[in-house]
Order: C-alpha cells, then structure tokens, then sequence
C-alpha cells in the first residue's frame, strides 16, 4: 500500500493551465467515480480549489499511473500539463497533504479557508465510497494537526488575504474607496469576505447577481445591498466601480466588448474588476482598455507575497509540528501493516503445532493430564521462541524505512500467502 499524489498550484501553474483542470462542484462525484474505476486506485481524492487541483490517492506498493487519469479526464496534452505538475508518494504525499490542511501551501499562508474546501473534498469522496480505511485515517489526521498548527503558532494570526489585498489595490487605483459601489458576481465565500473588507474600507454600497436569485438576495441582505436577476448583469453592471467576480462559469463572461460598453456608459470614470474565479471570468483583453484595470489570482498572489514575510518563523514552527506528525503517522499505519502479517504467523505456527500434536498423540499413549500440559507447554514454548525473532523485528521494521520489505521477507520465509487487508478502522 502506497499514498500517492499528484497536483498542480498556484506555485507550479499560470492561471491558464489551472483553469483548464477546473472541475464545477457538481461534477466533482463524477469525477470521482471515474477515478475510482482508474486501474491502481483503491481509495481516492479530488481537491480542487481556485489555487490548485490534486490527486490523492491509496494504491498497491507499485503505485498507479495518475498522471494519465489527468491526461485522459481533462483530455489535454502531456505538454500543456506535465512541465506543471507535481507528484509525491508516501511520506512526502503524507506531508503535501498536512502542509496544505494547515495552510502552509497556501497562496496567502495562514488563511483558513483552505481546510474547509479539503473537508468538503472529503465529505464528497465518502459520499461515492472513495474513502474509507487508510485514507479515512490519513484526512481525519490531517484536519487534527491543520487544527495544532493553528493552535500552536500564529501562523493563522492578522493573516493577510485576498481580500486585503483587493483592497490595497483598489486603493492604489481610486485613492479612496469611500462613496464607491461595489458589484459581486456570484455569491460565494470569498466574494462575501472580499466585499466585508472593501465596506470596512469606506465603499457605499453592495449589488449582487447570482444565477440562482435567492443566494443573490440573502448576501445582499447581509450588507443591505440591492439582488439583481443574472439576466441583467450587463445593464447594470456600469452602476460599479468595483466588481468581484467569481461564478464557476467555464467560459469568461466578461469579454472586451462588454468593457467598452461599460466605459462609454461611465464616461471613462475608470473601473476595477477582481477576478478571483478559475476558469477566469474576465477575458485578459479588457485589461488593454484604458480605464479598466483587471486582477486576477496570479495578479493577487505576486501582491500577497510581499506581505508574507513578517510570519516566517511562525511557519516554521508550524513546519516542525508538520514533521513530527508526518513521523507519527507513518509508525501508525506501519503498525497497522504489520499486524495482519503477525497474526499470520501465529496461526500459521500454531496449526503446524496443532496437526504435529495429533499425528503423535496416538503413538505417546494414554497421558495423563499433567502429561498432556507438560506437552502442551514445550510444544508452546518452542513455537514461541519460533516467533519472537521475526515478531521483535517486524516491530522494530515499523520505524524504518524497510518496514514494507521486512514483511515481504518475513511472508516469504514462512509461506503466509498474500497480506490481509485492514478493514474500516484499520483492523484486519
């Protein structure tokens, strides 16, 4: 058994090649069941957020080929993706995952968004069956030590976010936000969070439009805002000065056209669009209009990561924690490899012990019971000195990097068959 994982970020990947792995939330089971069916997967999962997509998945020792379930679910070409992507086995998938959980990986280190978009990728992955067993155990333990690292540093502290930064920005461009309108163009989290930052910051007032109505009405209320029917976003969307947009659309829904009109309607007063979803909702050629500036996650991040510095020795400690945890983690479900093979051995020795007692019994003659248990504790005992030497190093294996090869060898030697898998809860 093997943790395998394989993923591109916003570390790795230009926005245009991340939107291009985009999955909608409502193919993301799908999605799933198609991995599962992938030969080599026996458990999996799909994390796909704005900054990354990535395959986490429990395979035999010899591994399974993810990079060609990339290549053929997203149909795209080994050129566009593999000089992007990144592959970890084992200890360092088990480390990817902790370091993302906690926010390490992040864009802006500390945000807590992150370990609830993972959560939710789990919850999905047990609703089809993709999880369970091993990779139950490994998620559970990474939202446990997600939750130590934000306890035990300030990693997480005065973090700063996209949002912030969206304003800083803003600022740059308008000097001050205060009697600026703002538009949401979708009503997820960060939208909400970005539009909580730019109120606090002086803009006037909030207009949403949503493809679903009602979720357009309820975040307006939250800011006594205007809903507006998705119909009308391009009438009414010169009303802005600054727009976040963010819709899970698959195709940009504004394009250079849409700019032009809103600036001729405005009289050039300029115009500041947040692009925050991927795919990309704003087409990159309105950004060559004078008088409309567009940022998008790539933008975003080069601005976040000149504020990143101040929480290095924080993210340090948290790497520490990190480490640890990835240690005792991997002694865990060592041990858990090992007991099958143990029990095993026992049963195998004790059977031989068994038939040799009855093919002899006949010819020893009537015993008397403390005949019987003077033989019964020399056949023991010698079955247990049998055992001692390939148990004391089966347990010893479970701290070292052979631990998977001691108990082939130890199988081998005694002829134990195949390895029983550990049911739910890792026991066998």
């Amino acid at each position: 058994m093997t943790f395998q994982l394989l993923g591109v970020n916003h570390k790795t990947a230009p926005v245009e090649v991340r939107e291009r792995l985009a999955i909608p939330e409502s193919r993301l089971p799908e999605a799933l069941r198609r991995f599962m069916q992938h030969p080599g997967v026996e458990e999996g999962l799909i994390l796909c957020t704005c900054n990354r997509v990535e395959l986490l998945a429990r395979t035999p020792n010899e591994g399974a080929d993810l990079r060609g379930f990339l290549r053929d679910y997203w149909r795209v070409e080994r050129s566009l993706v593999d000089p992007h992507l990144y592959e970890y086995r084992e200890k360092d998938a088990i480390r990817h995952l902790f370091r993302v959980t906690s926010s390490l990986d992040s864009m802006v280190v500390g945000e807590a968004q992150i370990l609830g978009q993972v959560k939710e990728a789990y919850a999905t992955a047990r609703a089809v069956g993709a999880v369970n067993s091993q990779m139950d155990q490994l998620l559970t333990r990474a939202f446990a030590v997600a939750k130590r690292v934000r306890t035990e540093t300030a990693v997480g502290s005065s973090a700063v976010s996209v949002a912030s930064v969206a304003v800083e920005l803003a600022k740059k461009i308008f000097g001050a936000l205060h009697g600026k309108q703002v538009y949401l163009v979708g009503a997820g989290k960060m939208t909400e969070l970005a539009a909580r930052h730019l109120l606090a910051h002086g803009a006037s007032s909030i207009f949403v439009a949503n493809r679903t109505y009602d979720r357009a009405v309820r975040l307006a209320q939250k800011f006594r805002g205007q809903a507006i029917e998705f119909s009308r976003l391009y009438e009414t969307c010169d009303r802005a000065d600054i727009i976040i947009t963010s819709t899970g659309s698959p195709h940009a829904i504004f394009r250079r056209e849409h700019g032009e009109l809103f600036l001729s309607r405005r009289k050039n007063r300029p115009m500041f669009f947040i692009d925050i979803a991927v795919p990309r909702d704003v087409d990159p050629e309105i950004n060559k209009l004078d008088g409309i500036f567009v940022y998008d996650m790539d933008d975003l991040q080069q601005a976040v990561a000149s504020h990143v510095a101040d929480r290095k020795t924080e993210a340090e400690k948290a790497e520490f924690i990190i480490d640890s945890e990835v240690e005792r983690f991997q002694i865990r479900i060592q041990t858990l490899d090992i007991v099958p093979t143990i029990v095993s051995l026992q049963d195998h020795l004790e059977t031989i012990r068994q038939a040799e007692m009855d093919r002899f019994r006949g010819r020893l003659g009537p015993l008397s019971p403390e005949q019987q248990l003077a033989i019964e504790t020399l056949t023991r005992g010698i079955v247990n000195k049998i055992m001692h030497t390939p148990i004391s190093t089966l347990k010893t294996a479970v701290r070292e990097s052979e631990a998977t090869t001691v108990v082939e060898i130890v199988r081998r030697l005694f002829n134990l068959g195949g390895t029983k898998k550990p049911g739910p809860g890792g026991e066998a």
